[in-house]
């Protein structure tokens, strides 16, 4: 079953459930991947729609740092709840020791020796690690490595 086969029919067992809060999350990513589809005239596959949903979490992550500065913890509790419902649709995350071991993979077939080659080590890495990492993460790992 595709990505967006088993969201829409999650929407279908949320709506059923009467689970309003995680039926407005559901909608919320159906509304994104359909803007996309629009904008792009194309049919996302599921490596599309997993991007989609990163860049969802990513907005959600800073929502959450900007409502826990503000001391609004309602809203971050509930921009947690849609991280968490979000994440469900991802593959499985990487832990750290195999991100480590991707980052010095690619280090040392780029040859990179530097902060200046962490461009290059880093548009290697990120399509190996789409979608199972947090790239913010993962970037924190390479400037580690790179020194």
């Amino acid at each position: 079953m595709s990505l967006k086969a088993q969201i829409s029919e999650d929407m279908k067992i949320a709506m059923r459930a009467k689970d309003m809060q995680k039926l407005g999350v559901i909608r919320l990513l159906q509304a994104a991947i359909k803007q996309r589809e629009v904008d792009e005239r194309i049919e996302l596959d599921d490596d599309a729609v997993i991007a989609a949903i990163e860049k969802m979490l990513k907005q959600r992550r800073d929502s959450i740092a900007a409502f826990e500065g503000a001391n609004r913890m309602d809203l971050a509790d509930q921009e947690k709840f849609e991280v968490t419902v979000l994440q469900a649709y991802l593959p499985a995350q990487l832990s750290e020791e195999e991100i480590s071991a991707i980052i010095a993979k690619v280090v040392a077939e780029t040859g990179a020796a530097g902060a200046k080659d962490m461009g290059k080590v880093v548009g290697a890495v990120k399509p190996l690690v789409a979608g199972k990492a947090d790239m913010a993460k993962v970037s924190g790992l390479i400037k580690a490595a790179l020194g």
